[in-house]
């Protein structure tokens, strides 16, 4: 080992839980369980006594992890037989496939539509439900810690639609009273001198990492040239700075009407913006590059300057390029980021969306957990072999990575669907009267051959955005008090941004109120490769993420944190207790862009979209999943799940409806 590893705690005892230098053994990768695990008992009961690993409690690499797609690449590249999968026998009155927001919401409206006596299985390929919305628990010193491992938060619930704000209520989420408990942790980190900071890193800037506290929200905020005194930019940047925050901004496309100059802003990137037109040096690009990342996985040169115009960015306040209506696309699902104006708030529980995605397992399988409030779930356990019990009325059967959907017969007039899966090694036929297709659009052509190469076209034209949430265990957060900062943006170092979890309790888990408690650390990297177009980034992102070991992730992520937090007395290999990767190479939806699509997809709710055309139903198959709503948001997920459960429903109540099949 060499001296830097063995310095940054490389050679300290963090889980890695079924994993060799990172990367999974050949048999888990397959879905082929060990002779040790196969002898394991099959009850979980608590992740402190029973012998299986608790999927939320797992460390190492997480998100789409081993086990998860193998199968689904052998189907893809032509190296899967389905001929002898084994017939199960069990017929179910809906399938759906994918046990993330989307597929647990296509369950609950089912069963509320249809009434006692439904039968719902719900298939998906992780060893955990819940989709991108995953909770990572770690424990340091007996005190329960948690971290989102996917889907952040309820973004602007104002804007939430009658049917996404109708299964919140179902399964009991309650915003307000969620609010006033956390009324004191709301100001925990201001109290505490804390705002957010930004690292310049050495290879960009030469000498040696700059690390400046910027003051203002912890969460971050626009840029203010007055608080980058001490940053390492020219006289040039600097001036270029102040020329682009001057309160008299010129027309930097003259000539042109308000439509024409739209229409150039919304054809040509934030970048080519901010260094053709408005001539700053690359230093200031470089401060602006993240704009949009948290959205589309890719920066300022993939995303329409006309989307920088929307968000506030600055450098159009001399164009007259007129207002955005409050009410823009009010009736699309799910946030419509660069096209209207920005909501109100969001709600981050501290496993993001997983508190969601178990309360909807509470309802559908109430012997899984005791649980049942919102607020139980931030420590309630749930019980994984309950999940899938015989004679249930909702069963969630995981590590079942489906590989081919198809009629029993022709679909115009087919009375079953049979879907086929992968699970332990062994291939396996399921009969349901209906399927709702609640996984990946692109993943959907490959698993369902018989549909029409145009809905195949458009189901496989969006690229989802590849990312990954790093979780970090550590046990004291004092070197963020003394820097002033509760969460950094990196834009060029490995994790582009880093920061301590959002100050939230829920129920009987309580944040920590002292910098000398543990607490979990939130990291992330966007995937993205300026200079290509974006979903040419998406796919050499993905390439490259899952090329990359656990402890390539572990190196980088302790070199990193040492480098930002070390001035301030932080120790990699002292105190770090745990990290997980969560790697999610199919993470958001792709949402359209005027640079690369055309523009009627992006400014207005053309029919011709790919995702209106590709989550058209099918014989008995419907679609259900925020790609169908071209929207990465968890209202995206819901409203999409309630109106595939609504085409099922029409056609089980007027079967003589010709069915769609072409």
């Amino acid at each position: 080992m060499r001296d830097e590893d063995r310095q940054l705690g490389m050679d300290r005892a963090i889980t890695r839980r079924d994993f060799v230098n990172g990367v999974a053994s050949a048999a888990l990768a397959a879905g082929m369980p060990s002779a040790a695990q196969a002898a394991r008992p099959r009850a979980v009961v608590t992740p402190e006594v029973d012998p299986n690993p608790y999927p939320p409690a797992k460390q190492s690499m997480r998100g789409s992890h081993a086990g998860t797609f193998e199968a689904a690449h052998m189907l893809r590249d032509g190296t899967l037989k389905l001929a002898d999968a084994e017939d199960s026998g069990e017929t179910y009155d809906l399938i759906v496939v994918g046990g993330g927001l989307s597929g647990l919401s296509a369950a609950h409206f089912f069963h509320k539509r249809v009434g006692p006596g439904a039968k719902v299985l719900v298939l998906d390929n992780h060893d955990d439900f819940g989709g991108h919305a995953k909770r990572n628990e770690f424990r340091v010193n007996g005190k329960l810690l948690l971290c989102n491992g996917g889907t952040l938060n309820i973004e602007s619930p104002s804007r939430y639609d009658k049917w996404s704000r109708v299964l919140l209520d179902d399964i009991g989420v309650d915003i307000a009273r969620f609010e006033r408990d956390n009324t004191a942790n709301a100001t925990l980190y201001k109290s505490l001198g804390m705002g957010h900071g930004m690292v310049f890193d050495a290879e960009t800037f030469g000498g040696k990492d700059t690390v400046l506290a910027m003051g203002g929200g912890w969460r971050g905020g626009a840029i203010e040239p007055a608080k980058l005194e001490k940053a390492p930019l020219t006289p040039r940047a600097r001036a270029d700075l102040a020329r682009l925050f001057a309160k008299e901004q010129p027309d930097y496309l003259p000539g042109l009407d308000q439509a024409a100059k739209k229409d150039w802003l919304a054809r040509h990137s934030y970048k080519e913006f901010l260094t053709e037109k408005v001539s700053v040096d690359p230093q200031v690009y470089w401060l602006f590059q993240m704009i949009g990342m948290a959205s589309f996985c890719v920066g300022g040169d993939a995303v329409p300057a006309l989307f920088g115009w929307v968000q506030g960015y600055p450098g159009f306040s001399g164009m007259n390029l007129g207002d955005v209506p409050a009410d823009l696309f009010a009736d699309l699902p799910g946030g419509q980021h660069g096209r209207q104006r920005e909501g109100d708030k969001s709600i981050h529980f501290p496993d993001g969306n997983a508190t969601l995605a178990r309360l909807l397992v509470s309802k559908l399988v109430p012997e899984a957990t005791a649980g049942r409030t919102q607020e139980d779930m931030g420590t309630a356990v749930i019980d994984y072999a309950a999940l899938d019990r015989p004679g249930a009325p909702t069963r969630i059967r995981l590590s079942s990575v489906v590989l081919n959907v198809a009629h029993k017969g022709d679909p115009a007039s087919a009375g079953e669907v049979a879907v086929h899966y992968a699970k332990q090694g062994k291939l396996v036929e399921v009969r349901g009267k209906a399927v709702i297709m609640a996984c990946w659009n692109m993943a959907i052509p490959y698993l369902m051959p018989e549909l029409p190469a145009a809905q195949k076209e458009a189901l496989a034209y969006g690229v989802k955005g590849p990312m990954v949430y790093t979780s970090v265990a550590v046990t004291n957060w004092r070197p963020f008090v003394k820097l002033g900062a509760a969460n950094f943006h990196c834009p060029t170092m490995f994790h582009q941004e880093v920061g301590l979890t959002e100050a939230v309790s829920l129920g009987d888990l309580k944040h920590p109120q002292s910098p000398d408690e543990p607490i979990v650390l939130h990291l992330v990297k966007y995937m993205n490769k300026p200079g290509l177009p974006r979903r040419d980034q998406h796919r050499a992102g993905r390439a490259e993420l899952l090329a990359m070991s656990f402890e390539t992730f572990e190196r980088e992520t302790r070199r990193q944190l040492q480098r930002m937090l070390g001035s301030a007395g932080f120790d990699a290999a002292r105190d770090i207790a745990g990290i997980t990767v969560n790697r999610w190479g199919h993470g958001y939806a792709y949402t359209y862009n005027s640079i690369y699509d055309p523009v009627e997809w992006v400014y207005s709710e053309s029919p011709s979209r790919p995702c209106v055309i590709g989550r058209q139903p099918f014989g008995l198959v419907s679609i259900a999943n925020s790609d169908a709503a071209a929207s990465p948001h968890t209202d995206a997920a819901i409203q999409e799940a309630h109106r595939a459960v609504q085409e099922v429903i029409e056609r089980r109540t007027y079967p003589f409806v010709p069915r769609r099949t072409a």
